[in-house]
């Protein structure tokens, strides 16, 4: 699995890096790391440079496999916190919009699928070029739980697609007919490959085909938005853009731990 999974790993590590030269960039955090409390941190633009500093250590660190399961650990840990103890109590008690609705959690839910990816990066390294430090056994234990933190993000996705049906329709290139008609069959299929993954049916196969789906939906959507209009709220196109390829190298990576058992089910289905 070795080979192929650099793949998916250059895929995450690269939007990571993206998302630290954003905060060098900005001198702020993305709201998926820090919602709107960020303004009340004194120094901000010092901690934006930090932070931004060691997501594009990890990122590199993920891209060429050097203390890539440590620095894997770390994001996941990283991301993971602040989405149980920054991002959730935020949209509780701090958004000042209904925490009942989805739409809110947009960004908080990203997180937790980076959170997740993350998680899913470290299971991809060899663990015996790994330290056994305290922490790295800690974490460790949250490395099982990276695809469930990842589908429960593109469910949830799945159904904004239908909640919001209109606003998300006009995502949709110009040049696809009935925008209406790819919303919800986008939908269906967050919703479908996130149920697959989390209840282990046919893991392997539905998750290579929705990193495929995910891999389409970076060049045909995001990509176009992106270099239309790069600047428009602090860069956000582009980091939709490299989030849909950090999406779509978690998928490829889970898919690569069950495909090839998959795979030789359904053949032996369709012969029998």
């Amino acid at each position: 699995m070795k080979t192929p999974a650099r793949i998916g790993q250059w895929f995450y590590g690269i939007a990571i890096v993206v998302y630290g030269l954003q905060q060098l960039w900005y001198a702020d955090f993305r709201t998926v790391q820090l919602p709107a409390w960020q303004s009340y941190l004194p120094l901000l633009p010092v901690w934006a440079y930090l932070f931004g500093i060691c997501l594009i250590v990890a990122g590199g660190a993920i891209i060429w496999g050097k203390k890539a399961r440590e620095a894997s650990l770390l994001t996941g840990s990283v991301f993971l916190f602040l989405f149980l103890f920054v991002q959730i109590p935020y949209e509780l008690f701090g958004d000042p919009n209904s925490s009942l609705h989805l739409g809110v959690w947009t960004n908080a839910l990203k997180g937790l699928a980076l959170a997740g990816g993350a998680f899913v990066m470290a299971g991809s390294f060899d663990k015996r070029d790994s330290n056994h430090s305290a922490f790295a056994k800690f974490s460790e234990k949250f490395i099982p739980f990276g695809p469930l933190f990842f589908s429960v993000t593109m469910i949830s996705f799945g159904i904004a697609h239908f909640l919001y049906t209109d606003g998300v329709s006009t995502l949709v290139p110009p040049y696809f007919p009935d925008p209406v008609f790819w919303t919800r069959l986008s939908g269906v299929i967050l919703i479908a490959s996130g149920m697959a993954i989390t209840l282990k049916i046919r893991r392997g196969a539905i998750a290579m085909l929705f990193s495929i789906a995910l891999f389409l939906w970076v060049f045909l959507l995001h990509l176009p938005r992106a270099i239309q209009d790069p600047h428009a709220s602090r860069a956000n196109e582009v980091s939709s853009c490299f989030d849909a390829l950090a999406f779509c190298g978690i998928a490829f990576i889970i898919s690569l731990r069950t495909l090839k058992s998959d795979l030789s089910e359904i053949f032996e289905t369709t012969t029998n």
